[in-house]
């Protein structure tokens, strides 16, 4: 029965209210609000996220799957796994929106980027332009020889840690998150950057990510208010947000240069050869800032893009693309230290299918689509530490209903993703780590990238429906290519024999181990000398 609740969902329906009819359809349950105030009293304990999602369990225990906790502003609605098909998907249009972070004019430069531009026109300029130039397939293929770039200088870095420590347990996570960082500069700006600028800008980020996300959500609470007791936290976020500019300008106007020289260039061979331009010299990678330069915006007079904007859609997608996607690779190394019997099972598949390849430690792209288990065991990384635990918040275009109750317009609506991938209802004994449950036969069998199995979802690491990240094929590629590369070069051990690896959570701007894993690597034979 408690399968039949999270499967077979009736439609939620739509009513036209009769006019001769005074009353509404009433609004999920939920504590009781104070006026003005909302719930903020009785979320007094609850200001981190350490504590904020027991809180919500505590919650859906007492009021059902589907909750409201008011303050002000706005209502927000918290739902559990039952709604969230017909919300996001089939009543997709209506649940589109987002709301106005406190912080807009700092980090999305008045919400002029993908995550959190109004559903609309710019929204679906923006997120086209992203699929479409840069995440598409044939695009992505372009960039194969920086990651393979990259994924020399993690094995090399990670070797040389080890030789240092003789052999002594590695931290890792820093060069995770190095390595991953340095690819989005290369698809980002179209520039191979040494070590030193990559950091600069690599702190440059960081720095104001953390800053803006722990000390400006309090401008959400009476902003009139809040504003002018918090001015010096302004102050702050404005100085970082600078000190972006002056790392990423130069490197956006430097990228504009080339563009221009190289049509000039094109356009001189052109004259000189007629058609006949060899491909190979037309071609170049294609950055991200490539497709920010030829943009325009028909709805306010084709205007290209400011600096300004072009260094808030850099930033997202720095961000986007960094932290997410190491933190994962984080938490898959970590299981496989911990399940030794996965991480065996997946080094001889590596082998078996990338013996044949012409370098010896070499693994093309094309011979991940020959690895089923690698992909069962990034999607069980995934479900069982899916690096963010809520989705971005959705903002509700029009009123609607939803399994009886009213979903007032404008309502700021979250799902809890991390109980979803964790609903005993829907996965056998979910707190394990196994990757078997994605091959034939599993309780995981069928369910694609998205999370979604005949049109059930079953997780949403990457959220769903329309405002779905875009770079969830990246993501994918990503830790394909990580968790494979890193597998054939090194063996990985416990940091010491018989020490249990804590999988302990805590929460900074994704979810991260509590205790970053520390790990001995034993070079593979062919590295051994």
């Amino acid at each position: 029965m408690a399968n039949n609740d999270i499967y077979r969902i009736p439609p939620p329906r739509r009513r036209r209210l009769r006019p001769n009819k005074k009353r509404k359809l009433p609004l999920p349950p939920g504590p009781a609000a104070v006026p003005i105030l909302g719930n903020l009293l009785w979320l007094r304990h609850s200001f981190s996220l350490q504590n904020i999602e027991p809180l919500l369990r505590e919650l859906h225990s007492r009021y059902g799957p589907i909750l409201t906790s008011a303050s002000a502003p706005s209502r927000r609605l918290r739902r559990r796994p039952r709604p969230r098909h017909r919300a996001l998907v089939e009543l997709g249009a209506a649940f589109s929106d987002r709301p106005v972070p406190p912080a807009a004019r700092f980090i999305s430069a008045d919400s002029h980027v993908v995550s959190s531009a109004a559903y609309g026109p710019l929204w679906r300029l923006l997120r086209r332009n992203l699929v479409a130039e840069i995440l598409h397939p044939s695009h992505l293929r372009l960039y194969a020889p920086g990651r393979r770039w990259v994924l020399r200088l993690l094995s090399d870095d990670l070797r040389s840690q080890s030789r240092s420590s003789d052999g002594g347990p590695v931290a890792v996570m820093p060069s995770f998150q190095f390595a991953m960082f340095a690819l989005l500069v290369l698809m980002c700006f179209g520039e191979k950057l040494d070590h030193e600028s990559i950091k600069q800008i690599e702190i440059a980020q960081r720095s104001f990510l953390l800053y803006v996300v722990s000390n400006l959500s309090v401008l959400g609470i009476l902003p009139q208010i809040t504003k002018h007791i918090f001015r010096n936290r302004l102050k702050t976020a404005t100085a970082l947000r600078a000190r972006q500019r002056e790392l990423f300008v130069p490197l956006i106007r430097a990228r504009e240069e080339f563009k221009r020289k190289k049509q000039q260039q094109q356009q001189q061979r052109r004259q000189q050869n007629g058609d006949q331009v060899q491909e190979d010299e037309e071609r170049f990678v294609y950055s991200y800032v490539d497709s920010l330069l030829d943009m325009e915006i028909p709805e306010e007079g084709g205007r290209k893009l400011s600096e300004e904007e072009m260094v808030a859609l850099c930033s997202e997608f720095l961000n986007a693309g960094t932290d997410t996607t190491s933190t994962a690779l984080q938490w898959i190394m970590a299981n496989l230290v911990k399940h030794r019997d996965v991480q065996r099972k997946l080094a001889e598949e590596i082998d078996r299918v990338a013996a044949g390849n012409a370098e010896e430690d070499a693994i093309r792209e094309e011979d991940l689509q020959k690895m089923p288990y690698l992909k069962a065991v990034v999607l069980e990384g995934l479900r069982r530490h899916p690096p963010g635990h809520f989705v971005l918040p959705h903002a509700v275009t029009e009123e609607t209903e939803i399994t009886g109750y009213r979903i007032p317009k404008e309502a700021a609506v979250n799902f809890l993703v991390a109980e979803m991938g964790r609903d005993g209802r829907v996965w056998e004994a979910p707190m394990e780590f196994r990757p078997e449950r994605f091959m034939e036969g599993g309780d995981g069998e069928g369910v694609d990238a998205a999370g979604v199995c005949k049109g059930v979802i079953k997780m949403m690491p990457f959220g769903a429906g329309r405002r779905m990240c875009p770079g969830l094929g990246l993501a994918l590629l990503h830790l394909e290519c990580f968790v494979a590369h890193l597998v054939r070069e090194f063996e990985w051990l416990p940091a010491a024999e018989g020490e249990e690896v804590d999988l302990a959570e805590k929460p900074e701007f994704t979810i991260v181990m509590k205790n970053p894993l520390r790990a001995r690597l034993v070079p593979r034979s062919r590295h051994a000398a």
